[in-house]
């Protein structure tokens, strides 16, 4: 039987994924690529062998998405898979559009296809767009667990921008593993909050054996969405988030609506940073399209040590990077502090932009006058220090969830910017979880 064809375009992540579950031992098809888009520095790999079994002895070739048409026919494919997030439905149809122009199937997998079941009880938090607040929810669900005595087990969404063969699985327990791993600015953005608030972490690229280890250490194990992609692992319950500053994002965005549709716990996220009519339009949206889930509204609470040194100062925001890039938003919780607690002026960092920054404010021409705290390869955490230090300011207000001042030497001094999410009265989102937990017997 001829093996059918097939070219799966991901981003270092969902692609790799749905390898490991659809293809790996699948004889009946062949992945003859992999293209990579919206992360830099992923393409011209290889998906090793040791990962991509006994079917793949020279490994798969990564290749830059801008090249699909020419390898749907050089390669000879007859079907792509589109295996990666937060995009909006607009651009994937015409994505979509180009491969069938080729002569191609456009195809996507379905979760049943790549959800694993665990052993273990399984909660997700996963979002409608990156950015809407996934790591303020699951780090208040981990701080319920330790008050409850249990030991928070977190399994986060992929991010191997390393040597996959060092990737396989990764296990985050103080901050000494984040330098074992050689982990990036937007790696430790996701894992190192966490360890801060008791949790172990896990990551990688293979899925299955990630679960095998979370299980053996795990009473309940949270899974960590990233971007707006659908859970890894079939959990028990779905919790997703819908950020009211993107009003219509929740239903227009892949597969963000499909979170929507799916989740038993909608968290509208920023009530207390957006406008009320959006807050209710987003309201509206999320019992249209999931009528039986319960809706519960949170604030995200901006809080910065030493904010009286803020006032009358220039200062240059740094906000998350994905955030504010394929994010789609212009500014975060940076710029809403320094304006909030009175800074003279921000300055713009576009004229003082150093390297790749200079391309990222050329793709992302939606930013606002802050900078985007991206460090993907050594390089680019460089051209981040030349940027910091290039600019004409007073301070530096850094919102990402590290602490850059550690991994970033600089005469700037640097405020952090924190945000959690605040509860209404009664505490809706803690008393569904609680619920969950009672349920599985965990106090």
């Amino acid at each position: 039987m001829k093996r059918k064809r097939i070219i799966i375009m991901g981003a270092a992540g969902r692609d790799f994924h749905n390898f490991n579950c659809c293809y790996r031992n699948n004889r009946s098809a062949r992945v003859v690529a992999f293209t990579a888009a919206q992360i830099p520095y992923i393409s011209d790999r290889r998906y090793p062998a040791q990962l991509a079994g006994a079917l793949y002895p020279q490994g798969i070739p990564i290749y830059p998405e801008d090249r699909l048409h020419e390898l749907i026919q050089r390669l000879k494919a007859d079907q792509v898979v589109f295996a990666y997030s937060d995009i909006s439905h607009d651009k994937l149809m015409h994505l979509a559009s180009g491969v069938l122009a080729c002569g191609a199937d456009f195809t996507m997998i379905g979760p049943d296809a790549t959800m694993l079941r665990s052993r273990v009880p399984v909660i997700s938090v996963c979002a409608v767009r990156t950015g809407c607040g996934k790591s303020q929810v699951v780090r208040y669900l981990c701080d319920i667990l330790r008050n409850r005595g249990v030991s928070p087990v977190v399994v986060r969404h992929p991010m191997p921008y390393g040597n996959l063969s060092d990737q396989v699985v990764e296990r985050f327990a103080t901050a000494a593993d984040l330098d074992r791993f050689h982990c990036t600015i937007e790696e430790r953005e996701e894992y190192e909050h966490l360890l801060e608030h008791g949790a172990t972490v896990y990551a990688g690229v293979d899925y299955q054996r990630i679960l095998s280890l979370a299980e053996q250490e795990a009473a309940v194990i949270i899974w960590d969405g990233g971007n707006n992609d659908l859970p890894f692992f079939r959990p028990e319950l779905e919790i997703v988030v819908v950020d009211p500053l993107r009003p219509g994002h929740e239903t227009s965005w892949y597969p963000g609506e499909v979170n929507l549709r799916r989740g038993h716990l909608i968290v509208i996220n920023k009530v207390n940073a957006a406008d009320p009519a959006a807050v209710t339009a987003v309201t509206i949206a999320a019992q249209a399209a999931n009528p039986s889930a319960l809706l519960v509204r949170t604030a995200s609470e901006i809080s910065v040590p030493d904010a009286e040194r803020i006032a009358g100062r220039k200062v240059l925001v740094i906000e998350d990077g994905p955030t504010i890039t394929h994010g789609s938003m212009p500014s975060g919780a940076g710029l809403a502090a320094a304006l909030r607690f009175g800074a003279a002026s921000v300055v713009d960092p576009r004229p003082w932009a150093r390297g790749s920054l200079k391309e990222v404010f050329t793709s992302y021409p939606h930013i606002g006058p802050v900078l985007p705290a991206l460090g993907y390869s050594a390089a680019q955490v460089e051209d981040l220090k030349e940027t910091i230090a290039a600019v004409p300011c007073d301070l530096v207000l850094a919102a990402t969830p590290i602490d850059l001042s550690s991994l970033l030497e600089t005469t700037r001094p640097i405020i952090r910017v924190t945000y959690n999410i605040a509860e209404e009265e009664g505490e809706p989102l803690k008393a569904a979880f609680w619920q969950f937990l009672d349920k599985l017997n965990l106090s």
